[in-house]
């Protein structure tokens, strides 16, 4: 399989993990505990899913892939790590706006995967 298709179906998975978090949240919101049972979880795995997005995009850009690829991904893990750190000690302000930026960034970064620039 190519490092590009494999850096598509990580990104996607990423960005639709990421959409989870805001939903899950929200059912906590409305009453159910079962929704921050969910929400604790599935941010953990997201850590680990951008874990494997930056190894599989620096496979990519050494596979004569674009530069970009492990640099995005690389912001997106650290903005994660600081958005993980955020939601333990209750920093909401950062948090809420930081788990938006999250989402549009890994939605952009997937989006960029199909684009004709990002073939090597």
């Amino acid at each position: 399989m190519k490092w590009l298709a494999v850096l598509r179906l990580v990104a996607v998975l990423h960005a639709t993990a990421l959409f989870v978090q805001p939903i899950a949240i929200g059912i906590y919101l409305n009453g159910s505990p079962t929704g921050l049972r969910v929400h604790e979880p599935v941010g953990l795995a997201i850590g680990s899913i951008g874990v494997a997005q930056l190894l599989v995009a620096i496979g990519y850009w050494r596979s004569s892939g674009r530069r970009l690829a492990p640099i995005a991904a690389l912001l997106i893990l650290s903005a994660e790590s600081v958005q993980i750190a955020m939601g333990y000690n209750k920093q909401l302000p950062i948090h809420i706006p930081l788990g938006i930026a999250l989402i549009g960034s890994a939605v952009g970064f997937a989006a960029w995967t199909y684009r004709s620039a990002a073939k090597a």
